[in-house]
């Protein structure tokens, strides 16, 4: 996990500010992990201990895992890497001209396919679940969740967002504010907001 956190802020990828985030919600960080991922070393590190849990679980039978896939578009070189140590192949969804996610580019699942899905940032779970609804709809089955940075918020010891329906492998958990946009405490205070996403608001 240190070593992860060392990674984020050796490349940059760990932002301060005042973020408005794909979700819609506001922060005062911002983990844009393609800056990390951007660095082959810097990635095969940054997943090495999260697929070394992945494997053993395979091994003993608690998980089977045929293919990864990363939702656009920060899903996609981290997939591709998860993949790479795990010897499975990797392909992405992406979202069509409405905004739904959706498999394209010949891309395929078989039917009854166990599905990795892997993320660079996990904040609310909402990618993911959108993900997953066009996997299963293509008739695969998901069995887990992986990321680099699991940056959901915690009130009460409770992670705000979705639930996360799979068995979750995040490479680090590290806590971020995390405000409705009603709620920003850096909205209260009149510091400006700041998009760096590629994902449209929805």
């Amino acid at each position: 996990m240190d070593k992860v956190i060392e990674l984020l802020r050796e490349s940059g990828a760990m932002l301060e500010g005042h973020f408005l985030l794909s979700s819609g919600r506001h922060s005062d960080k911002y983990f844009q992990c393609a800056k990390l991922l951007q660095h082959p070393d810097m990635a095969k590190a940054a997943f090495e201990h999260t697929v070394e849990k992945i494997k053993t679980d395979i091994k003993s039978g608690k998980l089977k895992i045929d293919i990864a896939v990363g939702p656009a578009m920060g899903g996609i070189i981290a997939a591709w890497e998860a993949a790479r140590q795990l010897s499975l192949p990797a392909i992405f969804t992406e979202r069509d001209e409405n905004g739904v996610m959706t498999l394209r580019r010949g891309f395929e699942i078989k039917e009854g396919m166990n599905i990795l899905i892997v993320e660079d940032v996990v904040t609310t779970g909402k990618s993911s679940l959108e993900c997953a609804a066009a996997l299963t709809a293509a008739g695969g089955k998901i069995a887990a969740l992986a990321c680099v940075v699991d940056r959901r918020a915690v009130v009460s010891n409770e992670a705000t967002g979705q639930d996360i329906p799979w068995p979750f492998y995040p490479a680090v958990k590290l806590i971020a504010a995390n405000w409705d946009a009603a709620d920003c405490e850096l909205c209260k205070q009149g510091i400006p907001v700041v998009k760096p996403g590629s994902r449209k608001i929805q």
